[in-house]
């Protein structure tokens, strides 16, 4: 850490008293000592114009500044030196009576400060708080245009004199505890000296923190309220420990790792409340890249950290920059402050300190933050949240605490965590408003009965992983993924709507234009970023036409072989270790890399549909309200046409009747399945779309 040698730094502690009386008392004392420098400015002015009649550099303010007679301000009254022994006297008094110290002391002790730098720092402190110190400065040095203090000034001034005070590595400069103008070819004795803000302030008894900080400061989500399940209890109690065993004279750092960063949130605002230390959040995004104006901000924040008792939580989530591409800023950033430091992010990195693993509340801990909040309701009401939401602690208890408000139902609740969780995947992916019902499906048997098994699986997954012990067994493959095989229109889509209806869940459709990029690793970061928030588990991501992002992996030829093959992995991984359900779609099963059909939990082939399926799918394609001529379905089940194509032509149909103002019947439904044909560029045998036959009898429709 680059700060003076001389200096050793203490862990950050309270430095104002909080007793009620202290402010007065320190008040007072800075009174009599800015009483105290006032006479020894004024005895020091009058020395100085007693000699102005010496011959021209014949005394040393001469000597330092040169012959400003021109300019000499007004003579003062010169005190005596027994006044001067009184003030000071009555400031030593002041300073006995505070219980504690006075904040000029507290700020020289917390920065290794001498007593001469005291008195530079307490001079230019003084012309802001005392407007007669202005006049006193200008007639000190000689010359009405210099009211302000000077190097030359506090060097003549105070006892003990030192000339590197204001070395660059000295405390005053480095911290920033005053500033220089030094304009032009001005020399540094003759410059103007001025405190920091901040410190004036500090000096003064005010604490807050520094206005170049807040911009870049953002607050925590509100834990108010919010009970801590034990697992993160231990994740607080792990990172107090770590903090604590570092060396007192070095920043102190932790990293919390993991996808949510609300638990990561909670955990470091605990931790550092446990050490007696108020947590700021900084967003990693935030950080300057500029080596110059990254060591500016350390030393700003190293400061801030002596002066009050803060600790910085670094957040590496969001929508900023990689976490690769930040992890140099990061580290440069403490290696060049000080204090206590939190780190929130997805991975651990080497060089950043000890990490702690921080994960969303198990599904016993939230089913307990469920009843512990919603007490009016059934456990079996609730039991099917923590069976299907993966909440942290703080979300559970906004949820309930909006539901207590409105007096919401377990329906009204679910709802709102369906919106709670899915509002990110509005960004990312398309929703797909599902209408198809279980009835409304028309498969084997066989498919029918995996469809099923599916969703039970999803509905019961709680049960069976954490009642039954199986999440102790296993630590990978507890997500639930399938893979939906089959020719275009054949019901897939349409599947995993009955499977979202039938768990009350969104469906979202991943538009594979929206998530590949041409970028190297972006492809991965919105693959993350899709997975991460469907984790909650109120959303089933849906990949359409997946053999074009989960296909075979090939030779590795030149570097575009090698980054697809990455992504291929990537996905391989995040598929296994994804908690929710995800379905694949596909027309080219063989295309998939084999990996993911050993990873994947269900494989549901949809075959083209017989003549026996397509009547049964001809009966389910009308809604109640379509007025029906006398149809024959066995005749349009000899039509070949998939489960989608029917569709299609069965509202072609109804359009076609509507505008002849008559029932859909048989002629209108041939005519649009002809023009399906030729869509299709298939053989046209005008024969099967000719109705000459007397109609049967118009049977009951599914």
């Amino acid at each position: 850490m680059n700060q003076p040698a001389e200096q050793s730094v203490a862990r950050p502690t309270a430095v104002a008293p909080t007793t009620e009386d202290w402010h007065p008392a320190n008040d007072a004392y800075l009174s009599a000592a800015m009483a105290h420098l006032r006479l020894r400015l004024a005895a020091f002015a009058a020395e100085q114009q007693k000699t102005t009649e010496a011959p021209r550099g014949g005394n040393r303010w001469t000597a330092l500044f040169g012959d400003r007679s021109e300019t000499a301000p007004k003579p003062l009254p010169a005190p005596s030196r027994a006044d001067i022994k009184r003030a000071a006297e009555v400031r030593a008094q002041a300073e006995a009576a505070i219980d504690g110290e006075p904040a000029l002391r507290l700020l020289g002790d917390r920065f290794d400060l001498t007593a001469f730098e005291r008195e530079i720092l307490l001079l230019c402190a003084a012309v802001e708080l005392d407007t007669r110190v202005a006049g006193l400065c200008a007639a000190a040095q000689g010359d009405a245009t210099r009211d302000y203090p000077t190097f030359a000034l506090a060097l003549a001034l105070f006892d003990d004199p030192a000339w590197d005070v204001l070395s660059p590595m000295r405390p005053l400069r480095y911290w920033r505890l005053i500033e220089i103008s030094q304009p032009g070819n001005r020399p540094l004795t003759a410059s103007a000296l001025r405190a920091d803000e901040k410190v004036t302030n500090f000096l003064k008894g005010l604490t807050y923190l520094d206005d170049r900080l807040s911009p870049l400061l953002l607050p925590f989500d509100d834990d108010a309220g919010s009970a801590v399940p034990a697992s993160q209890e231990l994740a607080v109690s792990q990172a107090v420990r770590h903090l604590r065993q570092q060396t007192a004279t070095g920043p102190s750092s932790v990293q919390l790792v993991g996808p949510d960063a609300t638990s990561q949130q909670m955990v470091a605002q605990r931790a550092v409340r446990a050490l007696g230390l108020t947590p700021c959040r900084l967003p990693i995004n935030l950080l300057p890249s500029a080596p110059g104006e990254i060591e500016t901000l350390a030393r700003l924040w190293h400061r801030e950290s002596l002066l009050m008792p803060v600790a910085l939580y670094l957040d590496m989530h969001g929508d900023g920059p990689t976490e690769a591409s930040t992890k140099p800023p990061v580290a440069q950033f403490l290696s060049r402050s000080g204090g206590l430091f939190v780190i929130g992010g997805r991975e651990a990195q080497s060089d950043l300190g000890p990490s702690v693993e921080v994960k969303r509340p198990t599904a016993q801990e939230q089913a307990q933050l469920w009843s512990s909040a919603l007490p009016d309701l059934e456990a079996d009401a609730l039991t099917p949240l923590a069976a299907q939401f993966d909440l942290n602690a703080m979300t559970i208890d906004r949820l309930a605490r909006s539901a207590r408000a409105g007096g919401g139902t377990a329906e009204t609740l679910w709802q709102s965590c369906i919106d709670d969780t899915a509002h990110t995947m509005d960004r990312l992916a398309e929703r797909i408003r599902p209408v198809a019902r279980w009835d409304d499906l028309v498969l084997p048997e066989a498919e029918m009965s995996l469809l099923r098994q599916l969703t039970a699986q999803v509905a019961r997954r709680a049960q069976v992983y954490d009642d039954w012990g199986f999440r102790e067994r296993m630590n990978r493959g507890l997500g639930i993924s399938a893979l939906f095989a089959g020719d275009s229109g054949t019901g897939k889509t349409m599947a995993a709507e009955v499977i979202a209806n039938a768990l009350n869940l969104r469906l979202y459709r991943i538009d594979l234009s929206a998530v590949v990029s041409k970028y190297i690793g972006e492809t991965e970061k919105n693959l993350r970023q899709l997975f991460d928030a469907a984790e909650g588990g109120g959303a089933i991501l849906f990949f359409d036409e997946a053999d074009a992002l989960f296909g075979k992996r090939s030779e590795v030829r030149d570097s575009h072989d090698r980054y697809a093959n990455i992504e291929t992995s990537y996905l391989l991984q995040r598929v296994e270790s994804f908690s929710g359900l995800a379905i694949l779609s596909t027309n080219m099963r063989g295309a998939l890399d084999g990996a993911f059909l050993r990873r994947l939990r269900f494989v549901v082939s949809f075959p083209y549909p017989g003549p026996s399926h397509r009547r049964a799918i001809w009966r389910r394609a009308w809604p109640s309200e379509v007025p029906l001529g006398d149809l024959d379905y066995d005749r349009l089940g000899r039509l070949n046409l998939s489960g989608g194509n029917i569709a299609t032509v069965a509202m072609n149909a109804a359009f076609m009747a509507a505008e002849a103002e008559e029932p859909v019947s048989m002629p209108l439904i041939l005519a649009a399945a002809r023009a399906e044909y030729e869509k299709l560029e298939r053989p046209v045998n005008e024969a099967d779309f000719v109705w000459r036959e007397p109609a049967p009898l118009r049977e009951a429709s599914a």
